[in-house]
């Protein structure tokens, strides 16, 4: 395979719009041509994909909508997402051939990328590539950013994280214990609460899905109130953690996933607490925080070579795997980070 060969090039395509819980069928398996050559003139970059990223925001992208950061997938077309790629041809200055990158590309073999302003250079090659679609690139960022600048933790205070096994809130956990305060998390089986407490440091966790009433397991956990949550889950757990929340607690709203396949979303019942326990609630998107980028690679970076951060993903190998990779976010079956692997290095 030489640059400028034309080549197959297999794609994950999104069938439709989808309604209700997504199901594989929705994403179809399909082939086509591509020139390994960037064309005259084009600032684009054409790139290898190596691993891509299985993220539940990908499940909002796959409805009709138009919610400002976010925008719908085109049916017909690549679905599109977080991934670690080699450069196989540049028209860009910053970009050269052999770079390893990680940003927005396609879930296909080879993709053309025109948009390059978050396409990012990979510094450090000595963890593994697959980081980049975690630990070291979106989510990490995610729960880096989230936690320190949207969250203001002080040591010693109380932390609650939902959905605490996945990409972001294993982190979140990690850099809660590392500031010093009390973590619990929840997730949603035996295996993910063993790992929380035994693999990330977690002081405790629970599994919600054994749990009659959320907000007695919240008062168990944290008999003296909630200084902080991190917020994945939505509705019900929502509510039940405005019960629990301190004086001037914070929560940080990076995602709400048990509502992305509901047609008619939860209500929330307990939002006067926001007024009664003067609770600062907000809204983030990873996007916000870009700037931060080199800090956070530099310190994360270092906590890995020092043993002070663990991450565990879920791997599966091949593309016509992906579209069973990203429905397992929603039934619960991924356990940690969900990689799919296109190509090795």
């Amino acid at each position: 395979m030489a640059e400028g060969d034309e080549v197959s090039n297999k794609q994950i395509i999104l069938r439709d719009y989808v309604t209700g819980f997504p199901k594989e069928s929705d994403m179809i398996l399909r082939s086509n041509k591509i020139q390994l050559k960037v064309p005259d003139g084009s600032k684009s970059v054409l790139v290898k994909n190596l691993y891509l990223s299985c993220d539940p925001y990908l499940r909002i992208r796959m409805s009709r909508i138009t919610l400002g950061y976010f925008s719908s997938f085109t049916p017909g077309s690549p679905i599109l997402g977080y991934g670690v790629s080699k450069v196989i041809d540049s028209g860009h200055p910053d970009f050269k051939e052999g770079d390893l990158v990680w940003g927005v590309t396609g879930w296909e073999e080879f993709s053309l990328i025109s948009e390059t302003d978050m396409l990012i250079k990979i510094k450090y090659t000595d963890v593994p590539l697959s980081y980049y679609t975690g630990l070291l690139g979106m989510p990490g960022l995610t729960a880096y950013a989230g936690f320190h600048e949207v969250c203001s933790p002080k040591k010693g205070e109380y932390v609650y994280v939902s959905a605490a096994s996945g990409a972001v809130g294993q982190l979140v956990g990690q850099f809660a214990k590392l500031m010093g305060c009390y973590v619990v998390g929840s997730a949603g089986s035996n295996a993910k609460v063993n790992l929380l407490k035994n693999k990330f440091g977690y002081d405790e966790a629970f599994n919600y899905k054994e749990e009659p009433d959320l907000n007695v397991a919240l008062k168990r956990y944290f008999p003296e109130g909630i200084d902080i949550y991190f917020e994945n889950v939505g509705g019900p757990m929502l509510d039940a953690v405005l019960l629990n929340m301190r004086l001037k607690g914070r929560i940080a709203v990076c995602g709400m996933i048990s509502q992305y396949n509901l047609e008619k979303l939860d209500g929330v019942q307990n939002l006067f607490c926001l007024i009664s326990k003067r609770i600062r609630m907000e809204g983030f998107t990873v996007f916000d925080y870009y700037h931060l980028y080199p800090q956070f690679l530099e310190l994360t970076h270092q906590y890995i070579k020092e043993g002070k951060i663990f991450y565990v993903e879920d791997t599966v190998e091949d593309l016509e795997k992906a579209p069973a990779a990203l429905i397992g976010l929603f039934t619960g079956s991924s356990i940690g980070k969900q990689v799919v692997v296109v190509a090795r290095e």
